[in-house]
């Protein structure tokens, strides 16, 4: 990583020769207007500053990619992005969808497939505050719209921390859950938290997953990993950055 990038993305500028050196993947959370104590402030992107990004990336030329077309040389497909949402909070619906479509851009959302229509309980211990997550007929909404969804695991647990056959129960059973809910293919899934190993990637695959997604910070080159794929994360800038990855580590 270029020491000058900055370690999350508000704008195409300080980025954009560096999408070019492979397919960008950029994280969103939550769209709109902010609860009150929420913690994890820059999680939430404003309307407006969503509005903003997805306007200066279609002005460079850029165009969704689905993970679908992962192995697409780039000089066959131009400038490209892939736009994903983690957790399926209602809140992408409320305020993605007219964004997504004013500027012709498409996106997949990563569903806790045992918690639709609940909250991100997975959250409160560390003190954030409660947001509803996506039920049935709203993730039906945003397949109407022609997007995607995959799958971030039955309950968001840290995968490495369970017994392998629990992981395995946490992965296989999101994508059956998944596909017979809503009659799409799943074929992508991201770990909770960026949490993986080896043998966590290996029932990925075992599960039939086309790719998968970390936290890591990167672009992916062509012959990257499909199941380590590395993201950018969206966010607002602001100092509390730093509180994310300090809560972050705090976990491990």
């Amino acid at each position: 990583m270029s020491a000058r990038l900055p370690e999350y993305f508000t704008s195409l500028a300080p980025f954009r020769d560096w999408f070019g050196q492979g397919l960008p993947i950029l994280t969103y959370h939550k769209l709109g207007p902010r609860p009150t104590g929420t913690r994890l402030k820059g999680l939430y992107v404003e309307t407006s500053l969503f509005s903003r990004q997805l306007a200066e990336l279609r002005a460079a030329g850029f165009k969704s990619a689905s993970l679908d077309n992962l192995n697409v040389p780039p000089q066959d497909r131009g400038p490209a992005i892939v736009l994903t949402f983690d957790d399926g909070f209602r809140n992408t619906l409320e305020y993605g969808l007219a964004p997504l479509a004013e500027h012709g851009f498409h996106a997949i959302q990563f569903l806790v497939a045992d918690r639709l229509g609940q909250t991100n309980e997975w959250d409160l211990p560390a003190g954030e505050v409660p947001a509803p997550l996506m039920d049935m007929a709203q993730v039906r909404d945003w397949l109407s719209a022609g997007h995607q969804i995959g799958s971030h695991t039955l309950t968001h647990p840290w995968l490495t921390r369970l017994p392998l056959a629990q992981a395995r129960e946490e992965i296989s059973a999101s994508k059956k859950k998944l596909e017979d809910e809503f009659g799409v293919a799943i074929a992508h899934f991201c770990y909770p938290y960026g949490d993986w190993s080896e043998a966590v990637r290996d029932l990925v695959a075992e599960a039939g997953y086309v790719t998968a997604c970390t936290t890591e910070f990167g672009v992916n080159p062509p012959g990257a990993h499909p199941l380590a794929l590395q993201r950018v994360t969206a966010r607002y800038r602001s100092r509390n950055w730093k509180n994310f990855k300090l809560w972050l580590r705090s976990w491990f």
